[in-house]
């Protein structure tokens, strides 16, 4: 996974939106919390809309 957090947004929303159902499934596969994914992004104003699966700005 990208260390850049704008970088991580792009890689996580595309992946989200080809290979994976939910968060929590990517997640699980990139051994990272969804906690500490959610705190990286959120440093940067976007947070994880379930109905959408991906990374939302405010």
């Amino acid at each position: 996974m990208p260390k850049d957090p704008v970088m991580l947004l792009s890689f996580v929303n595309m992946k989200l939106r080809d290979y994976y159902q939910d968060l929590e499934s990517l997640c699980r596969d990139y051994e990272i919390t969804m906690k500490e994914l959610s705190g990286i992004l959120d440093k940067i104003g976007y947070r994880y809309d379930k109905t959408l699966n991906r990374f939302i700005t405010e």
